[in-house]
């Protein structure tokens, strides 16, 4: 009987004990991140903690840089995994800005978002400066502490009924315009570090290669793609849909990436082409799912790529650049907003809602300097632990920062 046993068992154990395939190590790592993320996720639910938390906390959890060793054996197929979050979920946010929309967000909300973003920019730059970083690592810093979540921002105005108010919609249209103006620096920078040419020509020849990426795809774009998926949405078959707009929006992040151009930019104007067709709001509850899954492996492996053994190192300059972020956003848009003719109300809620929140977008532009060998290793972590400090800290801005400013016009009109 005992003989028998073994002879069904041993086939079994040679197979658990065995030395893993490359195919099973991929299962065995992704099985890990999940787990690890559902219960880091189901903390940060319990805790009313925003989950971008939970998932750069889960990647720390598994990196191998957390001590006593990574749970996870290949940290480049999270790589991978978050190029792919990075195209998804650019994707995503680009199906919220159509090309009416955009054209409808107005000459004022242009010119508050460039005076904040090139305002925030030229600030963080020279703060970083006076830290002693790099050249390319403050430029990366100064691009990342420029920007401003727009999915965090809008999610704490829903909490707060306050979506309808005229400074909801100057900080919607400012975001918007401010990520389109983020994006393209970052190929900007993606291209002037991989060539490590720092003259104006090298700069102008970026430039011109985005401007002419932009205008090639909305010119085309916009005459091609939505009678493409027009055609596909005859069909009925949603599986169709969300394959062929993916494929849209990879194939122009393909044709960025060969333009030397961050796959970041492809993506989102991908989302602005498939935003003007019928079934822009069928691909976008398709698309979310994914969205959400891969975006969530691209902060892990933000998480994962932290080195918080160097925590001393980027902590206080971490703290110091979210004050810099803040009144450098909150003046700029306070002032521009001002000029531009709007109530002191306004103005004054505009400054909060835009001044303390980085996001996604900040980590996407850090990995970017990664990405093409530019920037040190402590920046990642640096910008993570940004994005972890303005992210908690952004509702309690908004919220408190409006009821500072009824206070502040109150006593004004008395």
């Amino acid at each position: 009987m005992a003989s028998e046993l073994e002879t069904i068992l041993e086939p079994i154990s040679k197979k658990i004990f065995s030395t893993p395939t490359p195919s099973e190590l991929v299962i065995q790592d992704f099985a890990v991140i999940m787990i690890i993320a559902s219960i880091m996720a189901l903390i940060s639910f319990k805790l009313k903690q925003p989950m971008i938390i939970a998932y750069i906390a889960a990647g720390m959890i598994i990196g191998p840089y957390t001590p006593p060793f990574s749970l996870i054996t290949n940290i480049d197929m999270l790589n991978v995994f978050a190029e792919i979050g990075i195209i998804v979920l650019l994707f995503v946010i680009g199906m919220e800005f159509p090309i009416d929309k955009l054209k409808n967000i107005g000459k004022k909300a242009t010119i508050i978002a460039t005076t904040e973003a090139f305002g925030t920019f030229t600030l963080g730059y020279f703060a970083s400066q006076a830290m002693g970083f790099s050249l390319y690592d403050s430029m990366f810093v100064a691009l990342a502490i420029s920007v401003t979540s727009t999915v965090i921002v809008m999610r704490v105005l829903e909490e707060m009924n306050m979506v309808n108010e005229e400074a909801a919609d100057l900080i919607v249209g400012v975001a918007v315009i401010e990520d389109i103006i983020i994006i393209s620096m970052l190929a900007v920078l993606q291209s002037i570090a991989s060539t490590e040419s720092f003259s104006f020509t090298e700069i102008g020849i970026s430039i011109g290669f985005i401007a002419a990426f932009i205008i090639g795809a909305i010119v085309v774009g916009t005459r091609t793609i939505p009678r493409y998926v027009n055609i596909i949405e005859k069909t009925r078959h949603n599986e169709f849909l969300i394959i062929a707009t993916l494929g849209v929006a990879f194939g122009l992040s393909v044709i960025a990436f060969k333009l030397g151009i961050s796959v970041a930019t492809g993506a989102f104007f991908a989302g602005v082409l498939v935003a003007g067709t019928k079934m822009r709001l069928t691909t976008k509850n398709l698309a979310t799912p994914i969205r959400d899954m891969f975006a969530a492996l691209f902060f892990i492996s933000v998480g994962a790529l932290m080195d918080i053994r160097q925590a001393q190192v980027f902590i206080l300059p971490a703290i110091a650049l979210v004050v810099v972020s803040f009144f450098a956003k909150f003046f700029t848009v306070w002032i521009s907003a001002k000029v531009q003719g709007f109530g002191k109300k306004t103005s004054l809620r505009s400054g909060f809602g835009l001044s303390s929140s980085g996001g996604e977008l900040a980590l996407v532009t850090a990995k970017g300097g990664s990405d093409v060998g530019a920037t040190s290793s402590f920046l990642l972590p640096l910008v993570g632990t940004m994005t972890i400090i303005t992210t908690f800290l952004s509702p309690y801005v908004i919220k408190y920062g409006w009821k500072l400013t009824d206070r502040i016009t109150k006593k004004v009109s008395t």
